[in-house]
């Protein structure tokens, strides 16, 4: 394995020294590493191929359609509108979400799973914008 590296650090080296790095996006600025600290480890890989193909799993999806709709039934009722058939309409969608998370989330038999509950606290955290 040694000589890889070796073979990977010359090709490097050449390139810098014929200045293919120059002019690259990002070119002098510092890496934005993306935390994963709060997603389980064995999780760690295949969430990260699934966020770069630009795919959510469901319940991610499911959570933060309920955190929009919580925030627009607020909406709803600090402007005195509760009562309206939209905040009613909201309500019954939001009632629907939660139960399609609940049933998902039993069906993958996440709801006792210790690392899968540390996960979507830790998601909802993000989402919600808490830190707790």
């Amino acid at each position: 394995m040694e000589i890889l590296s070796w073979l990977a650090e010359q090709k490097i080296q050449e390139a810098m020294r014929n200045g293919e790095f120059q002019g690259l996006p990002g070119h002098g600025k510092p890496l934005v590493l993306e935390d994963l600290s709060g997603v389980p480890e064995e999780l760690r890989i295949s969430y990260k191929i699934m966020k770069n193909a630009g795919l959510l799993p469901e319940e991610v999806t499911l959570r933060a359609e309920c955190v929009t709709l919580e925030e627009l039934l607020v909406t709803c009722q600090n402007s005195g509108n509760a009562v309206t058939s939209e905040g009613k309409a909201l309500e019954t969608k939001l009632s629907l979400k939660k139960l399609r998370l609940q049933e998902l989330l039993r069906q993958r038999g996440c709801e006792s799973n210790a690392a899968f509950i540390q996960y979507s606290d830790k998601i909802r955290e993000r989402v919600t914008g808490e830190d707790n």
